[in-house]
């Protein structure tokens, strides 16, 4: 049966929750039904905004399933049912949901890529701020974090994302007429979240990450179109870069332009030219690109035969629109070997505007002539050195039969003058043309008989035999150190173009792929290719995948490119495009070697993480065998010993000794439950799998429940009823507050009650955070030992080991992290110790620190910035 066909994707993308992504999907799936299609809505939600429920009206929908989880009921899009139905088009809302705990797949965005790997069309809609590569960001706006996101990947292979825009101004207008929140959700949400500034923000995050993808497609269009004209779609300013002292000045002034037009790219490329540059300095263009990049840009480098046809080859190809250049710093006398750099690329550069800065540097000299190439000279030198080769010995044959009075000898240093003159200027076979021309001239005028070929007297046949074996060395001499020079050139050039290689590679992304894409990248641009990818196989008659890929249509074998290079027995880097001259195939095969290294560098990072979580696993199964060894085995010996006691026929004990032993019994059994209750808690903090169902929370109801395990009077509460609502998980809180207070209670002595006090505190940016003081009046804890006493299974000081295994404090500050918390030590005035646990206000979006209070992806619901319900608190969850 043949495979079914991928299903495509449409996701409609908005900067903020109301501006109707909704409302525009529902209006499509209107537009297809029209048109015949199979539509039905798999999951919509659409916040009980009457406008956007009626478009629901004519829609088939999928019923959704229903769950359980902690007791409360929700519903989550019925997968399996839509796969049942399988219609040609699938509607799916909120594509970075967190599907309730117990569904098939965690994210919302794994079901999408079931029904489109089923062949169904999928409709969706998600926020810019849902974007995983842009959490950072958001919160920086925003300060909120956004804890449900979908992968940029997923978004960018979409086959349309269409932009849902508004104004900030008609959003918050829309958000005051009631369109988007219930009346009572307003005024906190025009405050906090949806104030114009945030708005703005949002909104260009937006525009530019659709403008990033446009243009993404414009240059895959053009490259298998084959476009090599300008399309000044947006504006990209290519500023080149000799190395020399000017750079830094033209960077900034290139960067200047690049400011003033919104949304313009810097881009600066140096050309290492096969026969060298006057001029160039490696730590300069080290120091120019560092530059480059603190100014936004990026900085590129390719090998060229002529810098001006290989900068114009650059900025045609990532579609330029200005191009920004140094006025020469030659000399006059220096354009005699040809026209410089800037006016060849105004001459040639077609539709792309060029301008000329002008620098310090300016005419002051190269410090020498660059050497040009002898072999290949370009079609004016070879012509006019066949010209002077040729033509010039009948000149001066014409020009010498009017002074009869020179003699043989002279006339042939004149001839041999010609020969050396034409091998400087066209090269080897014009010398050799003008030494067999001029040997043929001065036999047939100069050599008796004259005006024959014929030479009577046989020193002069030697003569002439002798001028054309000079004339021929001399040519051969001039064009074998010509191409020494050219060949000393092009090795500086590639030398010059790997010790770039090398900083790109060191200043690079810490991750094995991101500096495996920068290396590609830099292949493709340095031998001006059209694809390049890093093919991989583990066996000789393995097929070869690819590991990282530059360019469209990258090659998925060896023999589907141009060139390859092997990078060992397993990897191969592999270009299509152009066929790379046989001279490139030593500088390919280095670029090869890197990528070797890369991915063997990446390799042996994956293997130390694991040995690094194989050893910490290690640790605590030894820990944990070590408690089990011993503090579990003591409360167990204790009730075994009360049970055998209470259960021996041969004594009879009264009530008191009973009571006393079934205490030790019950006490013995609080303390495993107790020590295996921690040990769990590690372990899931360890394992990463404790997720808080962060909800606002009245420490008035947690802070008893806390303190129930400790004897009456061994505790002082000051937690004042006017303190706000803190964002955290009530049973988590509850068990870490309650780890601190035992600790406190542990080591206080008697008589001093540990004090458990609240405060509300501003921190230094102008947030809102509750903080929860657990004081006592122990020994203290040495300030180079309080973050070693969070360790687990450590125990301070003396402590015996039937005092615990030393998680207590651990758990306390996983849990507290958990809930975007922090616990610390500090020292109490006058003695002791005291843990301070500091957490978010609820309802304050500008509380320090990241939280779910203000999460804007569940708009009344799922995506509520004005405060999210307990319901959508319980979607996100996982059991704890």
């Amino acid at each position: 049966m043949a495979d079914t066909a991928r299903g495509r994707l449409r996701i409609f993308l908005g900067a903020a929750p109301g501006v109707g992504k909704t409302y525009a999907m529902l209006s499509e799936a209107h537009r297809r039904r029209s048109r015949g299609a199979d539509v039905v809505v798999g999951f919509v939600e659409h916040h009980d905004r009457a406008l956007t429920a009626g478009l629901l009206d004519g829609l088939e929908a999928v019923p959704r399933k229903a769950m359980r989880h902690r007791g409360a009921e929700f519903t989550e899009m019925d997968l399996d049912a839509v796969l049942a139905r399988r219609p040609a088009v699938a509607l799916v809302d909120e594509l970075a949901h967190t599907n309730v705990p117990g569904s098939r797949n965690a994210k919302r965005w794994q079901d999408v890529a079931e029904l489109l790997a089923a062949g169904i069309d999928v409709v969706s809609t998600v926020n810019i701020q849902h974007l995983e590569s842009l959490g950072d960001v958001v919160e920086g706006i925003t300060g909120i974090r956004q804890r449900e996101t979908v992968p940029d990947e997923v978004v960018r292979r979409a086959e349309q994302v269409e932009l849902v825009d508004m104004d900030p101004q008609a959003l918050r207008r829309r958000l005051a007429h009631g369109n988007v929140y219930a009346p009572d959700k307003v005024d906190a949400a025009l405050a906090h979240y949806f104030r114009p500034g945030n708005l703005t923000a949002l909104r260009e995050l937006a525009l530019l990450w659709t403008a990033d993808r446009v243009d993404e497609y414009l240059q895959r269009y053009r490259a298998e179109q084959g476009i090599k004209g300008t399309w000044q779609a947006r504006e990209r300013i290519v500023v080149g870069l000799t190395g020399g002292p000017e750079g830094a000045t033209l960077v900034r002034r290139a960067a200047r332009i690049a400011a003033r037009a919104s949304g313009g790219e810097l881009l600066a490329v140096h050309i290492a030219r096969s026969d060298g540059l006057a001029g160039s300095s490696s730590q300069a263009l080290i120091e120019q690109r560092v530059l480059v990049e603190s100014l936004g840009g990026s900085f590129h480098t390719v090998l060229g035969e002529e810098p001006a046809a290989g900068l114009l080859d650059f900025a045609r190809g990532v579609n330029a629109t200005q191009i920004v250049l140094g006025t020469s710093r030659r000399k006059v006398r220096h354009y005699l070997s040809g026209p410089g750099v800037g006016h060849t690329v105004i001459r040639d550069c077609g539709d792309i505007d060029v301008h000329m800065v002008t620098h310090e540097q300016a005419a002051r000299g190269l410090g020498r002539i660059p050497i040009r190439k002898v072999t290949d000279l370009g079609r004016t030198r070879t012509v006019a050195g066949w010209l002077i080769g040729v033509a010039g010995p009948v000149l001066l044959a014409l020009l010498l039969t009017h002074y009869r009075g020179v003699g043989l000898p002279t006339d042939m240093l004149l001839f041999l003058s010609l020969t050396v003159c034409a091998a400087l200027v066209g090269g080897l076979f014009p010398a050799i043309g003008s030494a067999l021309v001029g040997s043929a001239t001065l036999n047939y005028f100069f050599a008796p008989p004259l005006h024959t070929f014929t030479i009577a007297e046989p020193e002069n046949i030697a003569a002439v035999a002798i001028f054309c074996a000079v004339g021929i060395a001399v040519a051969t001499v001039v064009d074998t150190a010509a191409r020494r020079s050219q060949q000393a050139a092009r090795s500086q050039a590639e030398a010059q173009t790997l010790s770039v290689l090398a900083g790109t590679v060191l200043r690079g992304a810490p991750d094995g792929e991101g500096m495996l894409a920068a290396l590609l990248d830099q292949v493709r641009e340095t031998f001006q290719e059209e694809s390049v990818a890093l093919l991989e196989r583990r066996h000789e008659f393995d097929p070869w995948h690819p590991l990282a890929v530059s360019g469209p249509h990258p090659p998925e074998h060896p023999d589907d490119g141009q060139a390859a290079a092997p990078a060992g027995s397993t990897l191969a880097l592999v270009l299509t495009g152009r066929v790379l001259p046989a001279a490139d195939r030593r500088l390919l095969g280095a670029f090869a070697a890197q990528a070797a290294v890369l991915v063997e560098h990446r390799r042996l990072a994956d293997e130390a993480a694991a040995a690094r979580r194989e050893a910490e696993g290690n640790r605590i199964r030894t820990a944990l065998l070590a408690a089990v060894s011993h503090d579990l085995r003591t409360p167990l010996a204790g009730i075994k010993a009360a049970v055998t006691s209470l259960r021996a026929v041969d004594v009879e004990w009264d009530e008191e000794d009973e009571a006393e032993l079934l205490a030790g019994i019950e006490s013995g059994a609080d303390r495993l439950d107790h020590l295996i209750n921690n040990l769990l808690d590690m372990s899931r903090l360890q394992t990463g799998t404790v997720t808080p169902l962060i909800r606002p929370t009245d420490l008035d109801e947690v802070v008893p429940y806390a303190l129930g395990g400790v004897a009456a009077g061994a505790v002082t509460v000051d937690v004042p009823e006017s303190l706000p609502m803190v964002l955290a998980d009530a049973g988590l809180l509850e068990r870490s507050l309650g780890n601190l207070v035992e600790n406190a209670v542990k080591y206080s002595p008697p008589g001093s009650p540990v004090l458990v006090k609240a405060d509300l505190l501003r921190t230094p940016g102008g947030g809102v955070r509750v903080e929860l003081r657990i004081v006592d009046r122990g020994p203290g804890v040495p300030e180079d030992a309080r973050e070693r006493i969070f360790a687990p299974f450590q125990r301070y000081g003396d402590a015996p080991r039937g005092a615990g295994v030393g998680l207590g404090l651990a758990v306390a500050r996983g849990f507290a992290e958990a809930m975007d918390g922090t616990v610390t030590a500090e020292d109490t005035p006058g003695g002791g110790l005291t843990m301070v646990v500091s957490l978010p206000v609820a309802g304050l979006p500008d509380a320090a620190g990241p939280s779910d209070r203000a999460d804007p992806a569940d708009s009344a619901g799922p995506s509520d910035p004005a405060g999210p319900s307990d319901i959508d608190r319980e979607r996100k969850a996982d059991p704890v």
